[in-house]
């Protein structure tokens, strides 16, 4: 049996990530205004966006650490939703 990779990052592809932000946030304006950087906030686009991130280890770090904040409120959201369906 193969052992599966408890990293929620773990396979996930860079741009798969950038464009979840995207969506959760509703555009680049929002994403950028969580994180600060120029890729988000002048002239935004996945593939500047994803060059940029691919070159700077530190912006990359933030965004999946925002994804991985993201993915644990999505987690909330569904189970606060299951709570006020049972009642």
């Amino acid at each position: 049996m193969e052992q599966q990779s408890k990293d929620p990052l773990h396979g996930k592809r860079l741009d798969a990530i950038l464009e979840d932000l995207v969506e959760y946030y509703h555009g680049f304006e929002q994403l950028g205004e969580q994180i600060n950087i120029k890729c988000f906030t002048d002239n935004p686009s996945i593939n500047s966006s994803l060059k940029f991130l691919r070159k700077t280890p530190w912006a990359r770090t933030k965004v999946e650490s925002l994804y991985l904040y993201v993915l644990r409120q999505k987690k909330r959201d569904e189970k606060n939703k299951e709570n006020r369906n049972k009642t």
